[in-house]
């Protein structure tokens, strides 16, 4: 067996079953999940009708590169959302479907690590565990950014040392942040591009939650624009990753793409034929209209507003918390991060997230200890009964 198998950390979720493990909620409380970011709103009707309009497509083997159409309307959603210029985005070398981040992140990290250079990823901290497994099982070692000098959420470029930048060969961000929702700006993505530029490191985007933000008018940069005002102009150096499962609420579709520096594209996509990952025909075409359509977007974004706008003032009477920048998570301070995940499932059938499950200690320090992640992807009246029996278990504490 591949012996980095054994480095691999319980998944949140296993951890959190543990620690739940003989606990009896009350009967008369129905349960309300909020510890996982799975979208629970109802997923467009045009979606659905377009799966099975097509699942006559199960009788072929689908292409590893995707459909030409299905490249070419995220070629444009790319161009439409983040207004870049017309044919910046190549849907012939820039575009790559893939079946949703997680797998599309883990897949990568194969693909580019150079075993026999002592290789490092460097990566968020608290994180999405996915980038330190892709790591281990890469054959390189995760090195765990701390957060910057301004205790902002992003995690501090310049506080990593040199002799780290000089082994990198993938920094992960993500942005708007999982747990955090912290944006990095276009500043900040040159600041990234220009350490990928002097180290020779690929910069990989996770920018899963790009189309959960409050403010319609701000929606949060990527790195294709980061790149091209850097005067990268084929997105040199640059991987981005996005799904439908936030934006278009269907997670269980498995549909995303990743997309950039087409020299880094090509030699994914022969890693990728041989992976055997290609995305079904039937969710391909169920994809298009997906990416064509920005309304239903809209109108998902006006939801997650509503839950902020009715559950912030409610746990605000009784604890440290503020709204995201982006995403769909509240991050709040507690005392003791599982004592609380586990009381509060205990006295109210309400699951949260321990924040210590997505972190680790780094110089001796957890940074997602003492706070739990809140996942508000329930319905509006559900997010706000959650909330309302989390300010009792507070006030009763």
């Amino acid at each position: 067996m591949n012996p980095s198998l054994a480095r691999l950390q319980p998944y949140p979720f296993e951890r959190l079953r543990a620690l739940l493990a003989g606990a009896q909620p009350p009967a008369n409380l129905s349960p309300i999940a909020m510890y996982i970011g799975e979208p629970r709103h109802t997923p467009p009707s045009f979606i659905l009708e377009a799966i099975t309009a097509n699942l006559s497509t199960l009788g072929a083997y689908p292409l590893t590169l995707g459909v030409q159409p299905l490249r070419q309307a995220i070629a444009d959603w790319l161009t439409r959302r983040f207004r870049l210029p017309p044919n910046a985005v190549d849907p012939e070398t820039m575009v790559l479907p893939v079946n949703g981040t997680r797998e599309a992140l883990f897949a990568a990290a194969q693909a580019i690590t150079d075993r026999s250079a002592q290789p490092l990823m460097v990566m968020p901290n608290p994180f999405y565990q996915i980038y330190e497994g892709a790591a281990l099982l890469a054959g390189a070692e995760p090195w765990f950014m701390g957060n910057d000098k301004q205790h902002t959420d992003l995690p501090d470029l310049d506080g990593v040392p040199p002799e780290v930048w000089n082994r990198c060969q993938l920094l992960f961000l993500c942005s708007p942040g999982n747990p955090t929702g912290a944006v990095a700006s276009i500043d900040y993505l040159k600041r990234a591009l220009e350490l990928a530029d002097r180290y020779d490191f690929i910069v990989a985007s996770d920018e899963c939650y790009s189309e959960i933000y409050l403010d319609e008018s701000n929606p949060p940069p990527g790195l294709l624009q980061a790149a091209l005002a850097a005067g990268h102009s084929r997105f040199e150096r640059c991987l981005i990753f996005h799904s439908l499962s936030k934006r278009s609420s269907v997670p269980g579709l498995r549909s995303g793409f990743v997309a950039g520096d087409p020299a880094v594209i090509k030699p994914f996509l022969l890693y990728r034929t041989y992976h055997g990952c290609a995305m079904p025909v039937h969710t391909q075409l169920a994809s298009i209209p997906a990416w064509n359509d920005d309304q239903h977007v809209i109108e998902n974004r006006s939801l997650y507003r509503q839950k902020f706008a009715k559950v912030l003032p409610i746990l605000r009477s009784v604890m440290e918390v503020e709204a995201p920048d982006a995403s769909f998570y509240l991050w709040p301070k507690v005392k003791d991060d599982e004592r609380f995940t586990r009381g509060l499932f205990e006295t109210q059938n309400v699951t949260v997230l321990p924040g210590s499950y997505i972190a680790r200690e780094s110089n001796g320090v957890n940074p997602g200890r003492g706070r739990v992640r809140i996942s508000l992807v329930a319905n509006v009246p559900e997010c706000e009964e959650a909330a309302q029996r989390i300010r009792a278990f507070v006030a009763n504490g």
